[in-house]
């Protein structure tokens, strides 16, 4: 590794390659990284981080129409959209900043620059018009949002990297897409006072979730004013003379709005890389092709995270990157385990879920028992807010293993979290039934539910 300028070179400054790069330098490797705009990559700069932001922002007119049941007087409240963005901006350069101080904190050098492969241990930045040398190179540039060129008009839309920094916020907006994304930033801007219709081509929104979970968020969320165009995809997009858009949906319906938002589905970068040129292996999606321990088909050449399609989610690339330390500098051949992954819909009411959905485990196992319970949460009680709560835990029946744990209510996200950790150690029911309840919360309905809602045996609800 002597004959290199450095033992790692990482290309793209995002959660995953950020996290390979501090770890490796903390080792005492040699290591460069380059990212051609900001570090912290899509999570931090235009995705997970600004969103959580912007959902706490839009639950504000809940929160003081809710006050009000507790002896509260709020007056009326106003919102400005410039100040919202300012300060996200503030906070995302603090984040920022920290991304790339930790690297070069570990003894890592960073660059601001655009890095091709030109050869399987050469990398040219562009930037500086320089190449440099590694013995080993993570790829680790994630996804963008996928365009939609076919659309005619669709150079008038905008895509959620867009939506964070609008000049001004839309009074009526369409989204494209039934995904989380669309999901989200359907809510974010309906709380915020827009006017919001999802347009969505499937027969239900956020697909391989469970389907009482999208059936009551569905219904939720058009009891909040949210309107939800199911089997329905725009056929074109016009600029009106007053910059306004008209939006041609399936059955004829033209829809006119502010803003048309694409939110159906995301791509791998990768292109204008030099990665066909060297021969690395690529898949059908545009995606680098690697084996289980993140290697690609060329020995010393690594990806991770959402360049690889194959978990798009920030803490499976900063798995994946911690895999790939021990692999490639420990001598420990670790490969990320991508089973059972809790995650979270920042809906309102947002979303957690682990495991496994009813529908899936009934394609696995033959015998499947239903615990399933809605209720108004306690929050609601007082304040007459007409909105309920779902928990459902899918459980083998033959095993009483916890298989899947679904939650449709406040905090479910948080929930999930402490779910992920049971369902990976493969905990049965009756470990849930022997555990015993905080009250009173809305969590301890999920060790509470003793006895099944229902059963499916070999694909019948008995």
């Amino acid at each position: 590794m002597a004959g290199y300028d450095y033992d790692l070179f990482v290309i793209g400054g995002g959660s995953g390659g950020v996290r390979a790069a501090r770890v490796a330098a903390a080792l005492g490797k040699r290591v460069g990284i380059a990212e051609e705009y900001r570090y912290g990559g899509t999570c931090v700069i235009r995705g997970c981080v600004p969103k959580k932001l912007y959902v706490y922002a839009s639950q504000f007119p809940e929160h003081f129409a809710d006050a009000a049941g507790y002896g509260w007087t709020v007056p009326e409240a106003s919102f400005d959209w410039q100040t919202l963005v300012a300060n996200k901006d503030r906070e995302i350069s603090r984040l920022e900043a920290i991304y790339k101080r930790n690297v070069e904190g570990a003894g890592g050098e960073a660059f601001h620059s655009r890095a091709m492969i030109i050869d399987p241990h050469v990398v040219h930045l562009l930037g500086e018009d320089r190449a440099v040398t590694a013995d080993q190179i993570l790829i680790a540039t994630g996804g963008r949002p996928a365009a939609h060129p076919a659309l005619p008009g669709h150079e008038h839309c905008i895509f959620s990297n867009e939506a964070f920094d609008l000049k001004k916020l839309p009074k009526a907006i369409m989204i494209e897409g039934g995904g989380y994304i669309a999901v989200e930033f359907a809510n974010i801007f309906h709380g915020l006072g827009v006017d919001t219709t999802l347009v969505y081509r499937g027969k239900e929104i956020l697909s391989r979730f469970d389907m009482d979970l999208r059936r009551m968020l569905h219904e939720t969320m058009e009891k909040k004013g949210i309107k939800i165009l199911c089997h329905s995809v725009s056929e074109w997009i016009r600029k009106r003379p007053d910059g306004r858009l008209d939006a041609l949906v399936t059955g004829g319906k033209v829809l006119t709005v502010d803003q048309v938002m694409l939110a159906i589905g995301r791509i791998p970068n990768t292109e204008n890389m030099g990665l066909e040129g060297i021969g690395l292996e690529m898949t059908k999606t545009g995606a680098i092709a690697v084996d289980q321990y993140s290697r690609t088909n060329i020995d010393n050449i690594w990806a991770i995270g959402d360049v690889t399609n194959r978990v798009q989610l920030t803490p499976v690339a900063i798995h994946e990157a911690m895999c790939f330390i021990e692999t490639a500098f420990k001598g420990n051949p670790t490969a990320p385990d991508h089973e059972t992954i809790a995650t979270a819909v920042f809906s309102q009411p947002e979303i957690g879920t682990v495991g496994l959905s009813e529908d899936d485990a009934v394609k696995r196992f033959p015998d499947i028992e239903i615990y399933r319970a809605t209720f108004r949460p306690m929050r609601h009680t007082l304040s007459g807010r007409d909105e309920k709560m779902l928990m459902k835990l899918v459980v083998d029946g033959a095993s009483k293993r916890v298989l899947g744990a679904h939650i449709l209510g406040p905090d479910a996200g948080e929930m999930a979290q402490l779910l992920g950790i049971p369902l990976k150690a493969g905990l049965t029911k009756d470990d849930f039934d022997r555990t015993m309840a905080v009250h009173p919360t809305a969590a301890e309905e999920l060790v509470t539910m003793y006895k099944p809602t229902y059963h499916v045996k070999n694909g019948q609800r008995v």
